[in-house]
């Protein structure tokens, strides 16, 4: 029964997880309010408050799964994509602590763990299967052929989602992080009140450059004529923006799953805690007679939980790395 120790530090959550069996213990989650006044990520800050939480996060990590630290079989950790910074964080302490105990490391493909974290439970997909993997960062759509066998059949051509999302947060004068708060002012909005263009990008590609764009003439040509239009008209521009993006983005993936034969169809990465996006899924699988997959909320976002279980089958194939890993801020997929 092997106990794999994972951390995570791409960008700003520092998280450890413990991993028993193909179990998840534990998931501790550190987050980082100092960002919310800069409108962003601010690297430099964000490595700075990674060295300060990374040390409590494993304690508790291990407290909260009652395994002790010499029980560890291996340690499993981000190796990129993300922040160089953060991720040089959590990559030294994952060295230190494989030196010090004499344990085999594990480096983890951010992006894959986030389509591996449907694997954390019993509610798990068959392969072949497709994947909607949607970040601030990425915008991809997966076939995922076996554990780390994947393919990228389509993605972003200029800014993610997650992105388009921050973006429009800001002009509408919302505090950081955006995109959280787009959904909540979307719940109680109409739609189908404002009709924003859905880009024609030939395959599976996206781009969501137009899109912003678009909003950000309709803002400023609106607010011209009535400078309070986003006072009042916040929810319906909140749920009319997130309707039209998680339609591009189902579109897409309607296509591919008709055109490849796939029934089961997963949502992974930060953007899939979206409401909008996942009703979305949930009502689109519904009517194709598909199988849908969707992580429980604490394992969309960042969270070393994923990478613990990446770690887990990378560890029963006996896949190691040694102590000359070094972090990549832009890590191949595959």
């Amino acid at each position: 029964m092997p106990v794999i120790l994972g951390i995570e530090s791409s960008c700003d959550e520092t998280s450890a997880s413990v991993c028993v069996d193909g179990e998840i213990l534990s998931n501790v989650i550190a987050n980082q309010t100092i960002h919310e006044a800069y409108g962003g990520v601010v690297p430099e800050l964000a490595s700075r408050v990674h060295q300060q939480n990374i040390v409590p996060a494993v304690q508790q990590a291990l407290l909260n799964a009652k395994v002790n630290k010499n029980d560890i079989d291996a340690v499993a950790f981000t190796r990129g994509p993300g922040l160089l910074g953060s991720l040089l964080v959590g990559v030294s302490f994952a060295k230190a602590f494989a030196l010090a105990k004499n344990l085999p490391l594990i480096d983890i493909n951010h992006m894959q763990a986030h389509i591996l974290a449907h694997f954390i439970g019993d509610h798990k997909p068959t392969f072949p299967f497709l994947c909607l993997t949607v970040s601030g960062g990425h915008t991809q759509i997966v076939l995922v052929k076996d554990h780390f066998d994947m393919e990228i059949i389509g993605q972003t051509l200029d800014d993610a989602a997650g992105e388009a999302m921050d973006k429009t947060s800001k002009i509408l004068g919302l505090p950081y992080p955006g995109g959280p708060l787009i959904d909540k002012h979307a719940r109680s909005g109409n739609p189908d009140a404002y009709k924003f263009p859905e880009p024609q990008i030939p395959g599976y590609n996206f781009s969501f450059s137009g899109v912003k764009t678009a909003i950000l003439y309709f803002i400023r040509d609106n607010v011209a004529k009535n400078p309070n239009f986003i006072q009042e008209n916040l929810s319906d521009i909140c749920a009319s923006v997130e309707k039209r993006i998680a339609t591009i983005l189902l579109n897409k993936l309607k296509r591919a799953a008709e055109e490849y034969g796939i029934k089961d169809i997963a949502l992974a990465g930060g953007v899939s805690a979206n409401t909008g996006l996942r009703e979305g899924l949930t009502h689109l699988c519904a009517e194709k007679g598909w199988n849908c997959f969707i992580p429980k909320f604490e394992y969309c976002t960042d969270n070393a939980a994923m990478i613990a279980i990446a770690g887990y089958y990378k560890y029963l194939k006996g896949e190691f790395v040694g102590q000359d890993v070094a972090p990549l801020a832009r890590m191949p997929f595959g």
